[in-house]
């Protein structure tokens, strides 16, 4: 008993650790972004370019504010389309095999996940035609998702794509169908399937989220008013997940959500 428990305990493990090294491929281009970002945005600030009297060299209409402008843009790009890139490099992560497949099936599932969202707040009045979100909706809570209407769901959003895109991936990459339907068998079944699944996630997304959105709130609005205290617990967690290459997990998680509070006090 003890000999099964603890394989179990290696495989979850093993689960864990290969979906925290599928958070890295996405993680890895945000030290770029960040820079881009950073030093277009600073550096084109008119502020910035008065105090240091730069107008002459980075005013507008120089060659070098148009080079940072576009810096700005590009590492802004790569932030706001963060989720995506999350659902994209989770679900090549964890793919076993034919990851181009599970990466187009996670663009695919991703889109479908989002528009079935916006389908439900037009029916349900939260939303116009127009794209004039209602009073009653909760401020924050709608942006716009690759230029679909959706609920603010974040990073956590594609992780969800991710992985079960690839999950689906595993399951049906090697799928065989009647010789009538065998053009869509194999790996195009996958996008097919991924397609089908997310439209019903999506839905579910619609009446989930929002609660717990809510909770996010919450849990994000303790943890940064319970000062020393929050900060020992973040500390220790992390620290005692490092070993098992877990860290990523619990800190990534926990990052969205002090952003998500963040951006609610902002708004």
């Amino acid at each position: 008993m003890e000999e099964g428990e603890l394989k179990m305990k290696d495989k979850i493990f093993g689960v864990l650790q290969r979906v925290g090294r599928s958070f890295m491929l996405p993680i890895a281009i945000l030290p770029v972004a960040g820079l881009l970002l950073g030093i277009g945005s600073s550096f084109t600030n008119a502020t910035t370019i008065e105090t240091y009297h730069l107008t002459g060299i980075l005013g507008e209409g120089t060659i070098a504010h148009a080079l940072l402008m576009i810096m700005s843009r590009v590492g802004s790009t790569v932030f706001d389309n963060l989720p995506l890139l999350f659902a994209i490099g989770v679900a090549i992560g964890m793919a076993k095999k034919e990851k181009e497949v599970a990466a187009l099936s996670s663009v695919i599932a991703y889109l479908v996940m989002h528009t079935s969202i916006y389908a439900l707040l037009l029916l349900h009045g939260k939303i116009a035609e127009d794209g004039q979100i209602a009073d009653f909706v909760l401020e924050g809570s709608i942006t716009s998702v690759c230029g679909i209407p959706s609920l603010q769901i974040g990073v956590f959003g594609g992780i969800i794509v991710g992985l079960g895109v690839a999950a689906l991936h595993n399951r049906f990459y090697r799928i065989e169908l009647p010789s009538a339907l065998s053009f869509f068998g194999g790996t195009r079944f996958v996008p097919i399937i991924s397609a089908l699944v997310y439209t019903g996630v999506g839905i579910l997304m619609f009446f989930i989220w929002p609660v717990i959105q809510t909770g996010i709130y919450a849990v994000g609005n303790v943890v940064l008013e319970s000062g020393y205290a929050g900060t020992w617990v973040y500390g220790l967690m992390e620290r005692l997940l490092i070993p098992f290459g877990l860290h990523h997990v619990f800190y990534l998680p926990f990052s969205v959500i002090l952003c998500f509070y963040v951006l609610s006090l902002s708004s």
